[in-house]
């Protein structure tokens, strides 16, 4: 992920009900030879807090992210560590099957489905995380299957890595990039309402970026 201006919007988590800053996009800490096939690549990560305590999302921006290792709906277990060493961009999509902006952007709108389209094939990893009382697998892989979802479900029923990431909402969305730093987190576009005829994704922003 290459270095750009900075860019700053605001909108509405209606979820919540409050205003909240887009946080600005963050550029890579250092420069990596390119990978040749199968090589890996090391990355410095944080280690899962266990205090407790719920992140402020607008501070771990542009900071390297905590290491994760959860399981799916399926039973496989996903290492972000191990992703970003084969040199994807991740994305992370907290999710919630029965919040109802969620719904619509699987089964009104399709924008998730739309963007995970859009990557196929490219060095991005889609992953949506389910934490706290959500993270029913059965429940999970329902909706996966209902809404065609090609991403699998991860289960945080702990919810700490939830709150390493200051997840408050459904859908929060988190791109990080291939040296494990957080270029984005926050909405997945500025169509709240759902009125908008041409809304601007932020996470294609970011991934594009």
């Amino acid at each position: 992920m290459h270095s750009k201006s900075i860019r700053t919007s605001m909108f509405s988590l209606v979820a919540a009900g409050v205003l909240a800053a887009v946080p600005a996009l963050a550029s890579a800490q250092k420069t990596v030879a390119p990978q040749r096939e199968g090589e890996t690549r090391e990355v410095q990560l944080h280690a899962l807090p266990t205090d407790g305590k719920m992140a402020n999302l607008q501070d771990i921006v542009g900071k390297p992210v905590a290491d994760f290792t959860l399981t799916d709906s399926e039973g496989n277990a996903h290492t972000l560590s191990e992703y970003l060493s084969d040199g994807k961009i991740v994305v992370l999509e907290w999710f919630n099957a029965t919040c109802p902006y969620v719904v619509r952007h699987y089964k009104g709108d399709s924008t998730m489905n739309d963007t995970v389209a859009k990557y196929e094939g490219k060095d991005v990893v889609w992953l949506a995380v389910a934490s706290g009382k959500t993270a029913d697998p059965e429940a999970n892989q329902k909706a996966r299957e209902g809404w065609d979802m090609a991403h699998p479900v991860l289960m945080d029923p702990t919810g700490d890595v939830g709150r390493a990431f200051g997840s408050k909402n459904t859908p929060t969305m988190y791109v990080i990039n291939t040296d494990g730093v957080l270029a984005y987190g926050g909405g997945i576009d500025d169509n709240a309402n759902g009125r908008k005829d041409s809304p601007t994704n932020f996470v294609v922003e970011a991934v594009d970026s």
